[in-house]
């Protein structure tokens, strides 16, 4: 296992050196999603109003407190988990060229494939450590789609976010998949002596 620190937007030689099991802390920008904003891109057709190119996409729905028009001071930002939103893996970094996503529970073996192929990550972050997360989130310096709040798109400056852990590579390795594969085996093992 390495450690790294990125920042993000990054580029895909960035991504492209992190493996499975890997440890980052991430600096710079990351992008506040969730369902309902993918939903408006991808099933009603609606471009994002924020450049997500090399971004990093965390599955959010962050506790904010309005303090001005189009301005927000955070309260709690935590993660949601990421499995449901799946199918929105490939598109997110074939057309707008995101290079990561961040969430808790991991993402199941579809969306090994695409990684792979356009050069995306991943990355765990603990559930339950929202107060933490909280703390790394330095600003929300931009918020598109506020009549889906929460589910917004958000725009974080981030400090020491993190650690997090490469889940899913970008060389077709997904800590998901072995975990699973082993249970598997391990239930076979368990079966066959009862």
């Amino acid at each position: 296992m390495a450690s790294h620190r990125i920042t993000f937007p990054a580029s895909e030689a960035d991504i492209r050196e992190l493996r499975a099991g890997d440890e980052v802390v991430v600096d710079g920008h990351i992008v506040g999603i969730r369902d309902r904003t993918q939903i408006r891109i991808f099933d009603q057709g609606v471009p994002p109003p924020l450049d997500l190119s090399g971004a990093l996409l965390l599955h959010t729905a962050p506790n904010v407190r309005k303090v001005g028009e189009g301005r927000y001071e955070k309260i709690c930002i935590g993660t949601t988990t990421s499995a449901r939103m799946v199918r929105f893996t490939e598109p997110l970094g074939a057309q707008y060229g995101v290079r990561a996503i961040c969430g808790k529970g991991g993402l199941p073996d579809e969306a090994i494939e695409p990684m792979r192929r356009l050069g995306m990550v991943y990355l765990a972050i603990v559930g339950g450590a929202a107060a933490l997360e909280t703390t790394q989130i330095e600003e929300i310096e931009e918020v598109a789609w506020e009549e889906l709040m929460p589910e917004c798109l958000w725009k974080f400056r981030v400090r020491d976010f993190g650690p997090l852990t490469v889940g899913i590579d970008s060389h077709g390795s997904s800590l998901y998949h072995d975990v699973q594969e082993q249970a598997q085996e391990r239930l076979k093992e368990i079966l066959a002596r009862i």
